[in-house]
């Protein structure tokens, strides 16, 4: 209980989940401010490494699998820590965790900056990880902390908007210095960002806890769901390469699939579980998430393969392919604060079943196009009617995990929300590289059939394949036979991408039938 006349949100008080009464309102305008320039470090960093990835490829001789690694190292440990970050920062205080998270994953992304090949590049993407999953959660659980639940959706509204326009500018900055500069300026963006939110929230925004403080960290629970999740996105990765015969692949699967079935069984017995499973008893929760795995494995699958397109197959710059998505971040910037109020006039299920159901026709749009063609006509109609579903979509889902379960568990709930969008963009991009990666070997074979060129040229390129449509043609063959190998590729890449993006359609359309079933309507 605060002391009389004091407000409870006054720099030093601890709170114990939400506020008895509104924080003061400095209080909340800066602990806003500090979790939207939180959260868009990491939104900033995944949207610009996909712009910059074809120039990684290309400058450090990388496969497709390696340009895979280096999302996915990233995307490994901020999806299987981010529940270990919820209830830490619940626990130990989140601002402080929010804080420890910030200085690695600044830290990171100037060793990110640093390095000279691939393997340390992802060594360094995998401590951005890490330090993603202590800021991540906390950036909305210090919303939650700070405002009360009526003024909560009109906040995480604001906050979606604000985090959107902030990354939004990254990929183009980004894009103009990998085009102008090095592929090492995408990381470095983020430092200037990293130092600001360390001022702010140091000395503007105040301390705030659960009620968890007893109990040891489950660091067996966490250690299982890496590994499991290693372990399938290995075998998906490497099959193209090795062959699902291959021993390292098919064992990678078993140990996956064993260390999940394991981490299940653990989080239903040890006595401070990072994944309380009676959470999921609350069929809003339930239902979000499962909205959150379809719709969040059809966005971050479908978003990394998009800029490969443009740039590897359309021939668009860096820069351009960074802006080529400011449409989507404008919509969801524009939209996002009326679509948190959306919760409170119409309930959660209508915008969850609405907006899942427009974005799948966006990402359906996305198969339209082929090689060439304006912007305009080609991309811009998807990337909108792609902004207008997820901007329905994005607030109110979030609005609704918070919602639906008790304030002091705020960290834990954002956590295993962030974590299963993380697991499943995870777990997409493995699964649809793989299948591009089939789809591509299939068409190029064909395509190379009907080619008329040099056996040398044509040896050369299928050695490639391995780099889909970032293979490197060899010079010194004429014009006319590079040109159709050009096209072989190309079209090659296209049919595989064509395939992603109606299977996150697909699966987008499933995310409604899920919100349909599980969401409660609106109550009186």
């Amino acid at each position: 209980m605060s002391q009389i006349g004091k407000p409870p949100c006054e720099d030093g008080v601890i709170l114990k989940g939400a506020p008895a009464e509104p924080c003061s309102s400095p209080a909340r305008h800066w602990t806003l401010v500090v979790a939207i320039l939180g959260s868009s470090l990491a939104f900033i960093d995944g949207t610009v490494v996909n712009v910059a990835l074809p120039a990684i490829q290309r400058e450090l001789g990388a496969t497709t699998s390696d340009a895979q690694w280096v999302m996915e190292s990233y995307a490994l440990f901020l999806a299987s820590l981010l529940l270990v970050g919820g209830v830490l920062g619940d626990r130990f205080g989140r601002k402080r965790v929010f804080l420890i998270g910030t200085v690695m994953f600044t830290a990171a992304s100037i060793g990110c900056a640093m390095s000279t090949a691939v393997a340390p590049l992802i060594a360094a993407r995998a401590i951005q990880g890490i330090g993603a999953a202590l800021l991540v959660p906390g950036s909305l659980a210090l919303i939650s902390a700070t405002f009360p639940q009526s003024e909560r959706g009109a906040a995480i509204g604001t906050w979606s908007a604000f985090s959107g326009i902030t990354a939004a500018i990254g990929p183009v900055i980004g894009g103009f210095l990998v085009d102008h500069y090095s592929w090492a300026w995408a990381f470095l963006v983020n430092a200037p960002v990293g130092v600001a939110v360390l001022a702010i929230g140091a000395l503007k925004v105040p301390e705030s806890r659960g009620g968890a403080e007893a109990g040891s960290i489950d660091m067996l629970g966490a250690t299982l769901v890496t590994i499991g999740l290693a372990g399938l996105v290995f075998a998906f990765i490497e099959a193209p390469s090795r062959g699902w015969g291959a021993m390292p692949v098919w064992l990678a699967l078993l140990v996956g699939v064993l260390a999940l079935v394991f981490f299940v069984r653990v989080e239903q017995r040890v006595a401070s579980p990072m994944l309380p499973l009676g959470l999921f008893r609350e069929r809003d929760f339930t239902g979000a998430n499962l909205l959150t795995l379809l719709l969040y494995a059809s966005l971050g699958g479908s978003l990394f393969f998009l800029p490969l397109n443009l740039i590897q197959v359309q021939g668009y710059g860096a820069t351009g392919a960074g802006a080529a998505l400011l449409p989507f971040i404008a919509i969801m910037f524009l939209l996002s604060r009326w679509a948190g109020s959306l919760v409170d006039r119409f309930g959660p299920r209508l915008p969850l079943v609405v907006g899942p159901v427009i974005a799948a026709a966006g990402f359906a749009m996305f198969a339209l196009p082929s090689i060439g063609g304006s912007y305009w006509a080609a991309f811009l109609p998807a990337i909108c009617v792609l902004g207008f579903g997820m901007s329905i979509t994005v607030a109110p889902l979030t609005t609704t995990v918070m919602n639906s379960v008790d304030a002091t568990l705020a960290g834990t709930a954002s956590g295993i929300n962030n974590a299963v969008s993380r697991a499943a963009a995870l777990l997409a991009v493995a699964l649809f590289g793989f299948v591009l990666t089939m789809v591509f070997n299939a068409t190029l074979a064909r395509e190379l059939a009907g080619v008329q060129a040099p056996q040398e040229l044509v040896s050369a390129v299928v050695a490639q394949r391995q780099k889909l449509a970032g293979i490197v043609l060899p010079a010194g063959y004429a014009q006319a036979a590079v040109e159709a190998m050009s096209h072989a590729i190309k079209a090659s890449f296209v049919a595989g991408f064509r395939w992603v993006m109606l299977i996150s359609a697909l699966l987008a359309l499933l995310s409604a039938v899920c919100a349909q079933v599980f969401i409660r309507g609106k109550t009186t």
